[in-house]
């Protein structure tokens, strides 16, 4: 069973990770984007009072679930974590949360930017698309 939810947080938090990336870049998913933006933030920030700076309650259950398999020493950030594997390399940790954040908070703004865009465009009837702004003959 362990194995089973040790795959299963594998792939969610890889897939949640490149959805932070680049969900800002369809329209259709924005919102949503924006969400999971705010959700991280929450739990890097607000949680990360308490548990430090960072701190995703996902990466914490994912590390218990690797304790009873058997793992030790895993490193404190999930993304360092998933760079080492995927790489074979044992990454800087402090140069990956750096660019963690520099990603995240880049994300973020194209989300914030993106998602007012559509919502201007949407409130002054401009509807989801690009408007053609020529004259038509």
């Amino acid at each position: 069973m362990y194995e089973v939810l040790n795959g299963f947080c594998f792939l969610f938090h890889t897939v949640f990770v490149l959805f932070i990336l680049f969900g800002w870049v369809a329209r259709k998913t924005r919102p949503w984007h924006l969400g999971a933006c705010l959700l991280t933030a929450f739990s890097w920030g607000i949680l990360g009072i308490r548990y430090g700076f960072g701190y995703c309650p996902f990466t914490d259950w994912h590390w218990h679930i690797r304790e009873h398999l058997g793992y030790a020493d895993m490193p404190r950030s999930y993304l360092k974590f998933l760079f080492d594997k995927i790489t074979g390399l044992d990454a800087n940790a402090d140069l990956v949360d750096n660019t963690a954040v520099a990603a995240f908070a880049a994300a973020t703004l194209l989300s914030l930017a993106l998602n007012r865009h559509d919502w201007r465009r949407a409130k002054a009837g401009g509807g989801p698309g690009p408007r053609d702004t020529r004259e038509q003959p």
